[in-house]
């Protein structure tokens, strides 16, 4: 075990409505990052932005959340969950308007850039809270599932903002796509002031406010916020590949695939055609981020199932470049979205299990420090690459980033507990948190 809270205060509400409440929340804040992919890649010839701010906005959010996550798991620790939860979404909100804003601005690509760096910050709030709340109310037994929901919740509103935003950009255009991702963020903001209790217990909450909040102010600012421990550096390494080379690399130029290979969905365009392609990746990796979860926690180790699924991950990566009809890459993305769903739910479960209470939301903002940077870096890198390169030797070399983490990983725990597979319900290993 890890300290954790037998039955946590939940204001008198149940964890699995509290989990409810967090799920639906996440999932409809998760459109307004999604709406952008399938419309901004072609939107950025016609409003006379180069290829290379257009990886920049696209990764934009990510590397405003390299500053705000750390910031945001320390502000968890230290003050709750309840608050900045609400505030994130609402911030989230703001940026999903800018947007609208941006389409008929006289610089199109600064107000795309400042919305999508508020986005960042907003997200890294959500993030940290959201993995921390359901570490919270959940015990080892049920940790899998719960965590395969909150991160399947939470990703499952990207493929609706990738669908419909690629569809409703055709059908009624750009800005009322946009616009149908602001009202989505909004709900959700509005749906979780009333519906989601204060679940964590602060760090000084029963020390005298003088001596923590030196404490505090100091760690809001320097290395303290970032957790170092085995564990959590392990794992990260791992969210490292595989943002950058699913949610960074792939689904930054999959429409740019279907342009090169001639491949069209039900007769929609590019844009609406990798809106749908990457909508129904992302459906099956939410349903395996359950499933995935809810495996391992019938098991006696995490890492044995977590490993399987990224070398499913890989394999289906590697063979993207050589789909060439619509049926083929359906396949392919299926079993990208498997791979990838059967990873990440069990990685935040195997997290929360070796790490103490009253750092879940420092170790939660760290690891969401190595998916925004391989994410951030995927567009980039990978767009410029692929263009001189080619798609084939591009994704290839990307598919083997996950698999390389894992190996780490395995080393990782064995040099951390002695076990190539150590067991999830278990007193951490000395040294588990730094």
């Amino acid at each position: 075990m890890t300290g954790r809270l037998p039955e946590p205060e939940t204001a008198g509400q149940s964890p699995r409505f509290v989990i409810g409440s967090v799920v639906a929340s996440a999932f409809l804040v998760g459109f307004g990052g999604g709406v952008v992919f399938p419309i901004f890649p072609t939107l950025g010839a016609v409003l006379g932005i180069s290829p290379v701010l257009v990886g920049v906005v696209l990764s934009a959010n990510r590397f405003s959340r390299l500053v705000s996550n750390p910031v945001a798991g320390v502000i968890v620790d230290s003050y709750g969950t309840r608050i900045p939860f609400v505030a994130g979404l609402g911030v989230q909100t703001l940026a999903t308007t800018g947007y609208v804003v941006a389409v008929g601005a006289p610089a199109p690509g600064l107000w795309f850039l400042g919305a999508r760096i508020l986005h960042g910050v907003g997200s890294a709030l959500v993030f940290a809270t959201s993995y921390t709340i359901i570490a919270n109310v959940t015990t080892e037994e049920s940790r899998g599932t719960s965590m395969g929901l909150i991160r399947g919740g939470s990703i499952l509103g990207f493929p609706t903002g990738l669908v419909l935003g690629g569809i409703v950009s055709e059908l009624a255009g750009n800005t009322e796509a946009f616009l149908f991702a602001a009202v989505f963020a909004m709900v959700a903001t509005v749906l979780a002031f009333f519906t989601v209790p204060e679940t964590h217990e602060p760090t000084g909450a029963n020390q005298p406010a003088e001596e923590d909040s030196a404490a505090e102010r100091t760690q809001l600012l320097g290395v303290p916020a970032i957790d170092t421990s085995v564990p959590t550096l392990s794992l990260g390494l791992v969210n490292f590949g595989l943002w950058f080379s699913y949610l960074g690399l792939m689904f930054a130029s999959l429409v740019l695939f279907l342009e090169t290979k001639e491949i069209a969905a039900f007769g929609f365009g590019p844009q609406g055609s990798s809106g749908i392609f990457m909508g129904m990746t992302i459906v099956v990796e939410v349903c395996f981020m359950t499933l995935g979860g809810y495996i391992t926690d019938q098991r006696p180790s995490r890492v044995p199932t977590l490993t399987l699924f990224v070398v499913l991950f890989t394999a289906g990566l590697a063979v993207l470049p050589w789909a060439d009809s619509a049926r083929l890459l359906g396949g392919v993305c299926l079993l990208i979205g498997v791979g990838a769903g059967g990873t990440l739910g069990p990685l935040m479960a195997l997290l929360a299990d070796f790490t103490p209470e009253d750092r879940m939301g420092r170790a939660s903002g760290t690891i969401n420090i190595f998916s925004d940077i391989g994410g951030g870096l995927g567009p980039i890198v990978g767009l410029p690459l692929i263009d001189s390169f080619g798609f084939t030797a591009v994704y290839t070399v990307s598919a083997l980033l996950p698999l390389i983490g894992a190996v780490v990983l395995l080393a990782g725990l064995y040099w951390q507990t002695g076990r190539l597979f150590p067991a999830s319900v278990s007193e951490p290993a000395e040294g588990a948190s730094s």
